[in-house]
């Protein structure tokens, strides 16, 4: 099943955004853009088991936007590989969501599920 998650235009460059794909999983994924890239990641910290990354509506990334951020623990996550550099969780990853856009823009997602590491361009 293809869900619809919304147009790159929608998405500032180096602003994320979560959103609950119904029925896809029971965990919410968040998407960050980078210039055309755009990295889907499931909204769930690898230092406790489904807990949420953002501590208000689409606030995933630190304050400078350089990297992604659980507020709850104080991890820090690498945008592009997910790879946690700081916090309790050091060397664990975030679990990758494939994301692709379409010619007129628009980014879906198949699933929620784990996926490979490949950035949409």
């Amino acid at each position: 099943m293809r869900t619809y998650l919304c147009r790159l235009d929608e998405l500032a460059d180096g602003a994320s955004r979560g959103f609950d794909a119904a029925g896809m999983s029971r965990t919410p994924m968040f998407v960050v853009r980078r210039g055309n890239q755009v990295h889907g990641w499931l909204d769930s910290c690898p230092h406790v088991n489904g807990a949420p990354l953002a501590w208000r509506k689409d606030a995933y990334l630190s304050a400078d936007g350089s990297s992604i951020v659980c507020y709850g623990h104080g991890a820090m996550f690498d945008i592009e590989s997910g790879v946690c550099f700081k916090g309790p969780c050091l060397g664990r990853a975030l679990t990758p969501v494939a994301v692709e856009r379409d010619e007129e823009g628009a980014l879906w997602t198949n699933s929620a599920l784990p996926a490979e590491r490949q950035p949409v361009y």
